[in-house]
């Protein structure tokens, strides 16, 4: 009886994380990181530590670390970027560092890089 109500508890949880918009969801990854102490970061060091070359590497994910000085034009280049309303796009910005695109190639990682930092972002590519 207890794994019925635990699964109907499940699919409510499901159905709210379904409608939550990103700004939501990062809050909550965020409080369920500070509540039980653990990070919902890829295991991705495991692979680069085994020897992992980055050159053979064909996915990558870009990171604002700082919104710089002129963060209205941060907002509006990572609502271009993205495709993400304005709330949203503030949402990433306000988060940093957070991710702005993930699983993009080197190319589109690189130029997503310079379209930000021309607008005076700090960008990391992993």
């Amino acid at each position: 009886m207890e794994d019925s109500i635990m699964a109907l508890d499940k699919d409510a949880i499901i159905e709210q994380i379904k409608g939550a918009s990103i700004l939501e969801l990062n809050d909550l990854v965020k409080a369920i990181e500070d509540e039980f102490g653990v990070t919902a970061a890829a295991p991705v060091a495991a692979g680069a530590a085994a020897g992992d070359d980055a050159a053979t590497k064909d996915s990558f994910d870009v990171e604002l670390t700082d919104a710089g000085q002129q963060k209205v034009k941060v907002i509006k280049a990572v609502r271009e970027i993205t495709g993400l309303g304005l709330k949203d796009a503030k949402g990433v910005v306000d988060a940093a560092p957070s991710n702005v695109k993930e699983g993009v190639t080197e190319d589109e990682a690189n130029d997503i890089k310079s379209k930000l930092e021309e607008v005076g972002a700090e960008v990391t590519v992993k």
